[in-house]
């Protein structure tokens, strides 16, 4: 039976399933979600306080991972464990039946990202520490309070379906999702809806605009050590070969289109001068636009580590640490989802709400336009490219390059969105400190309160109208994957990078334990810190 055939019987079967709900039902039940959720701010600012406090690092956010997982299980959640191998990694289910509505986003942080929140210059709390330079700290908060609310009124109106929550573990590192996938954590699912922070409220549907995808490769290089001034003829300096490495891919640059963005770090350049380097390794990010321009990248920087080689007299291996797909994403859910975000609306921001943004943005000497006030109208989706137009395809409505998530992959497996939601200030450089100072104020609280709002929303039109999930599918089938196909770039043998930032928190939070947030003590964490709010210079006042 094909896929589309089922998931419209399926709608029509918990049509019959779920109580009949009219539309001046659905409009209390919505205002019921919304009181609700006014109603735990204190819990949106404890949580959103504390995740920031903690400041860890991919694949090391045990103390995240341990305290949201714990408030979803106190809540009546079942939490699975260690989910595709990773130990930070769960899911929180609670409910039976279809629909079943995944809720993701990401806990890690940044390297040296420490940053005092309400402060609107660069004051880190540890020097060189980790920290919320993207605001990751809110978006599983924000999650909770949604499936807290619509958990309430499913009981209360017997509603049928299922709750799922998970946190995206290592997004910095691309390093999770795909193996969330492999491992068939969405295999059931019938809608995701995820969440990233952002300094407006929206949504988008069809490929994601300058999203690119990537695959995350560190070369391992190895050589021969020998005395570097005694007898340096001996050795086969391992560094040498990342080095031209690095050398010929920076010459390859200039032939390479226009979506590609590529960049490394020596991850091991040796150990001291007088020691020929027998081993040195370097970490690839290769960005592109689909699969195929991805897999070319890969084949290209594996060509360069052989070439780097032959001129060295070295060997090398590699291994994957990270993948993500572009993503894509559905018409009819992101549809669906900015009525609700029009009906929300933007947070009520206050004078000091507004001076903080102001004064960072003087700070970083971008457009002052402080807080926004008007939700954007939602973008259409440009065109798809033309790859036999003049030029090879490429002119306005071609891909750019960008950053990239790995919730492209979750988005080629399920009908899927991502609801950005305005907890930041606008004109942060993007993994900077200058992206934490507004993450434990009162402007990512507001701002989880009202992606909280919308979240839930659209989760009770989900529930109530088994339309929206068959037209969800609709696209996903005949649209989106009617000629791309999903193919991960993970391979039978590779597993997650666990280990990776190990050493790094193991260096830094000892120290950092010392700042975690206690709401027994304190009503915020800026009291905790006898920070003022807000704290800007005299001369941004």
């Amino acid at each position: 039976m094909p896929r589309t055939v089922l998931i419209a019987l399926l709608a029509a079967a918990a049509a019959l399933a779920q109580p009949k709900v009219t539309a001046e039902k659905e409009a209390a039940i919505k205002a019921d979600l919304t009181g609700q959720i006014d109603a735990m701010k204190k819990q949106a600012q404890v949580m959103v306080d504390s995740v920031y406090s903690f400041g860890e690092l991919g694949f090391q956010e045990f103390e995240t991972s341990k305290y949201l997982s714990d408030i979803l299980e106190k809540a009546g959640f079942h939490i699975e464990h260690g989910i595709a191998g990773v130990p930070t990694a769960w899911l929180a289910t609670w409910g039976s039946g279809k629909p079943v509505i995944s809720l993701g986003s990401d806990i890690d942080d940044i390297p040296q990202a420490s940053q005092k929140p309400g402060v609107a210059w660069h004051e880190p709390l540890i020097e060189g520490a980790p920290g919320h330079g993207e605001g990751h700290n809110s978006g599983v908060p924000l999650n909770i309070l949604a499936a807290l609310a619509v958990k309430k009124v499913m009981e209360q109106e017997h509603l049928q379906g299922t709750i799922e929550l998970w946190p995206g573990v290592a997004e910095e590192e691309v390093g999770a999702k795909a193996y969330f996938v492999r491992a068939g954590m969405f295999k059931n699912v019938d809608v995701c809806l995820f969440v990233h922070v952002a300094s407006s409220m929206g949504v988008t549907w069809g490929p994601a605009m300058n999203q690119n995808g990537l695959v995350s490769v560190e070369y391992m290089f190895k050589g021969e050590s020998a005395h570097a001034a005694g007898a340096p003829w001996r050795g086969r300096s391992a560094l040498d070969a990342v080095e031209l490495m690095d050398v010929g891919w920076n010459f390859r640059r200039e032939h390479l289109r226009l979506a590609q963005r590529s960049h490394y770090v020596i991850t091991n350049g040796g150990d001291q001068p007088n020691v020929v380097p027998p081993s040195a390794a370097v970490w690839y990010y290769f960005r592109e636009a689909d699969y195929d321009h991805i897999m070319d990248m890969w084949r290209i920087g594996d060509n360069m580590a052989k070439g780097a080689t032959l001129m060295t007299d070295t060997t090398y291996t590699e291994r994957l640490l990270g993948s993500a797909w572009p993503g894509h994403f559905n018409k009819a859910i992101a549809e669906d989802m900015y009525e609700n975000i029009k009906k929300v609306g933007l947070p009520q921001w206050s004078d000091d709400d507004q001076k903080l943004a102001r004064a960072l943005q003087t700070e970083l000497k971008v457009r002052v336009n402080g807080l926004p006030t008007r939700i954007p109208e939602m973008r259409v989706p440009r065109p798809a490219p033309n790859p036999d137009a003049e030029g090879g395809g490429f002119g306005a409505n071609q891909p750019t390059g960008g950053g990239s998530d790995d919730i492209g992959d979750v988005s080629w497996n399920v009908p899927t969105v991502t609801l950005r939601y305005p907890a930041n200030i606008p004109g942060g450089p993007g993994h900077n400190w200058a992206d934490g100072v507004a993450m434990a104020t009162p402007i990512a609280h507001k701002g989880v309160i009202a992606g909280a709002k919308v979240q839930a929303m659209t989760m009770i039109d989900i529930l109530v109208h088994p339309e929206l999930v068959a037209k969800s599918w609709d696209y996903f089938n005949n649209v989106q994957t009617k000629e791309v196909k999903y193919k991960s770039f993970i391979r039978d043998g590779d597993k997650p990078a666990i280990w990776l930032n190990q050493k790094i928190m193991e260096q830094y939070r000892p120290r950092m334990k010392q700042l975690y947030y206690d709401p027994s003590k304190y009503d915020t964490y800026l009291q905790q810190l006898g920070i003022t709010y807000p704290t800007v210079r005299q001369a941004a006042q």
